[in-house]
């Protein structure tokens, strides 16, 4: 989930970061008791630049970041900061976060094995899956199919970009109305107030209000709530027990540190804790909880092919021009593959919503992955963290 309009920083870099709030910035791998900033598994100096990213971003002013890597050598561990301002508990590698539109290429697998079993198919019109949902003001789900929803080429008005639901959701209003429930119609019923961004196929423009549509078909097709169906398809058969598809449950699973936001205010602003929050407000573009070892553990096994077969596959992986202001990025039906700076290319997606900022990218093979997650989500360049693992 993201509130800018074209490619979110979230999308890119993984989310947001940073605060006034400096605490001491020690990015070591943390087990049990053993001595912060000493390797535990001999890779410590292969990723010493990802060390010094992690810590630049707690600099920067982020109350803590927290980044997990996997190679052929084993698991790394690096965090920086504090995982709670208030007791000074740092950031632990098991910690579970939000992880906003991570929750995208969740939901995009499971309408590709829809696919693959005969019961949709991605050149389905909006229109023919969810009769009357998506209409008004030159929205018309007759010119929208499913595969333009994945891949963002409908042209659909993003929600988030409403000013009222800015105001009451994303900034002040937050505070009052943090523990409201949000229906999936409600969220597509706001985006349909505006006019969309372009006729479908003819652009790109980042827009949540796709997933919450996908989300619906899911259900429609399924005849079960879009989060069932992500379980039973995804998080059991990978054995992801860390995952989880909360619903309208505004607390956080155990282990967890704290999230927080200054309301879409300026670095400088009050700080809030915004832990606790009903996300069904994101719902299947973004209401998803997570840990770093899942969430490379669901992607590798993504691209790798364990979870669609050879046609779906292709299609997750066909990708289109996301635009001029995100160079080397190209988008796919619910992933994204962007070229660093080194030349290396990395597949997967990043994710923000309120104090959770993250990111997971793997190379093509799965060889390689990276999740990361800061717990501010007002500035920070995240991305730095990913050219630092695959570039440094």
């Amino acid at each position: 989930m993201s509130v800018r309009k074209k490619l979110p920083a979230a999308l890119v870099a993984g989310a947001l970061a940073a605060t006034a709030f400096a605490a001491p910035a020690m990015a070591g791998e943390r087990t049990g008791d053993r001595t912060p900033d000493r390797p535990v598994d001999g890779t410590g100096d292969r990723h010493r630049a990802t060390r010094a990213a992690v810590e630049a971003l707690v600099r920067d002013g982020v109350p803590g970041a927290l980044a997990q890597a996997q190679d052929r050598h084993g698991t790394w561990n690096g965090s920086a900061g504090v995982a709670d301002r208030t007791t000074g508990a740092p950031r632990h590698p098991r910690d579970r976060y939000r992880v906003g539109s991570i929750t995208k290429p969740f939901v995009a697998t499971v309408v590709l094995q829809l696919e693959a079993e005969g019961r949709l198919d991605l050149d389905d019109t909006v229109e023919h899956r969810l009769p009357g949902v998506v209409r008004g003001n030159g929205h018309d789900g007759r010119r929208i199919t499913l595969r333009q929803l994945l891949n963002h080429t409908s042209g659909v008005y993003d929600v988030t970009s409403d000013p009222g639901f800015q105001d009451k959701v994303l900034g002040s209003g937050f505070l009052e109305h943090r523990y409201d429930t949000w229906a999936p119609r409600h969220l597509v019923d706001i985006a349909m107030r505006h006019a969309p961004d372009f006729a479908p196929g003819t652009g790109w423009s980042y827009s949540n209000t796709n997933y919450v549509l996908a989300g619906l078909v899911i259900e429609k097709v399924t005849g079960r709530p879009y989060g069932q169906e992500v379980e039973r398809r995804v998080l059991k058969p990978l054995g992801l027990r860390a995952t989880s598809v909360p619903g309208t449950d505004p607390r956080m699973p155990a282990p967890s540190g704290r999230a927080y936001s200054t309301l879409g205010r300026e670095p400088g602003a009050p700080v809030h804790d915004v832990t606790e929050l009903n996300p069904s407000v994101a719902w299947a573009a973004g209401e998803m909880v997570s840990d770093s070892a899942d969430l490379q553990r669901f992607l590798r096994a993504l691209l790798t092919g364990r979870l669609l077969p050879p046609r779906q596959m292709k299609e997750l992986t066909t990708t289109v021009r996301v635009g001029a202001d995100a160079p080397g990025v190209r988008y796919g039906l619910g992933v994204m593959v962007r070229k660093l700076s080194c030349g290396e290319e990395v597949w997967g997606h990043g994710g923000g919503i309120h104090g959770s900022g993250s990111d997971v990218v793997a190379t093509r093979d799965g060889k390689h992955s990276l999740a990361l997650n800061v717990n501010g989500d007002w500035a920070g360049d995240t991305h730095a963290v990913v050219e630092a693992e695959f570039c440094g």
